[in-house]
């Protein structure tokens, strides 16, 4: 009797140890798994997920790949071979291609922090002075190429007579070394860490461009994807919410995300996060507001109005055979996922 009794008990701790172990495998098979493709940018929030682990909490599974910028992302897109992308204008680019996409929400404002650096020996003080410089390095097809020709316009000046460099951003540095340009338009992080090694940004995106910029950092999935897995919109956002959340406890974890994905130093790091704060990323109440310019509701303003008149420069300069039509924007600009998150989740 005190044998079965011993063997039952042992069955019995077996189980239990063995209890842990298939919960946390029934766990990882439930985790959606997809790919994710984000250019080298300051995605903070996607890095910040990435390092809590908050995607597996939302019961994700990203795959990610990595590119130089949005461009290279097309190809991805157009096999559907990614299904979540996280980038800037490039995006705006891939609908111009017919590349079906949904925009579920801004992640970023890449227009707070990005801007005109120039070689401090240069004649180029400030963008008003763009026509002084003898080279230009911008990124053909994104947020730089948009920010140029809108700065052009401005100031009076034809884009077609700039001589402009298809430089990408991490690659700017390189450029100014080599005496291959005198001026350039970066996105952050490189903006702030080409000033910290003595660049310097003569004018941000704001001073040039409408409120808000015309660079959204938005996280998008391929339609046909979050038909088959609509639970895909809520978790993403479901993400981002935490991860802004964890940045507002402790903004350290920002700052350690940029150093760790981008091999920035911890100074632009904390830079670039400063310059992003205090209300120039978008909070989900004002993606939601008619009036804001972050707007994901208006139909002919906000996000739907920056894209639009980024497909018309992208049209101008020749990126895209032709602007893109307004209803085909409005129709790509998805609020519906993000408004059944803020009433499922009030504060």
């Amino acid at each position: 009797m005190n044998g079965t009794r011993t063997i039952a008990s042992g069955l019995f701790a077996a189980a239990l140890a063995f209890a842990p172990q298939v919960a946390h495998s029934q766990q990882a098979a439930q985790l959606l798994e997809f790919n994710y493709g984000i250019p080298t940018a300051d995605h903070a929030t996607v890095f910040v997920a990435q390092d809590l682990n908050l995607f597996e909490k939302a019961g994700l599974k990203p795959k990610f790949f990595y590119f130089q910028s949005g461009a290279p992302l097309f190809a991805g897109l157009r096999s559907e071979r990614l299904d979540v992308v996280t980038a800037g204008l490039a995006l705006t680019f891939a609908l111009g291609q017919d590349i079906p996409l949904k925009f579920l929400f801004w992640e970023a404002n890449n227009a707070a922090a990005e801007g005109l650096i120039v070689d401090p020996k240069g004649p180029v003080k400030s963008y008003r002075d763009i026509g002084k410089a003898q080279n230009i390095g911008a990124a053909l097809g994104t947020c730089a190429e948009v920010s140029l020709y809108l700065m052009a316009k401005k100031v009076g000046i034809d884009y077609a007579k700039l001589n402009v460099v298809n430089v990408v951003a991490p690659k700017l540095r390189d450029a100014f070394l080599s005496k291959s340009i005198d001026a350039g338009i970066s996105w952050p992080p490189y903006s702030l860490q080409l000033q910290s090694e003595g660049f310097p940004i003569a004018s941000f995106d704001e001073d040039y461009l409408e409120p808000g910029g015309v660079c959204p950092g938005l996280t998008a999935v391929r339609p046909a994807f979050v038909e088959a897995h609509p639970e895909i919109a809520e978790r993403l956002i479901a993400v981002e919410a935490m991860a802004r959340e964890e940045m507002q406890k402790n903004p350290q974890v920002g700052v350690d995300a940029f150093v760790k994905h981008l091999s920035v130093t911890p100074e632009v790091a904390k830079a670039t996060l400063d310059r992003e704060c205090c209300g120039r990323v978008p909070s989900f109440a004002d993606q939601l507001d008619p009036s804001s310019p972050f707007s994901m509701t208006s139909k002919d303003r906000g996000l739907v109005g920056k894209l639009f008149l980024a497909s018309e420069v992208l049209a101008a300069t020749r990126a895209i055979p032709i602007p893109i039509p307004l209803e085909k924007i409005q129709a790509a600009v998805d609020p519906t996922y993000l408004q059944k998150y803020v009433d499922s989740h009030p504060k």
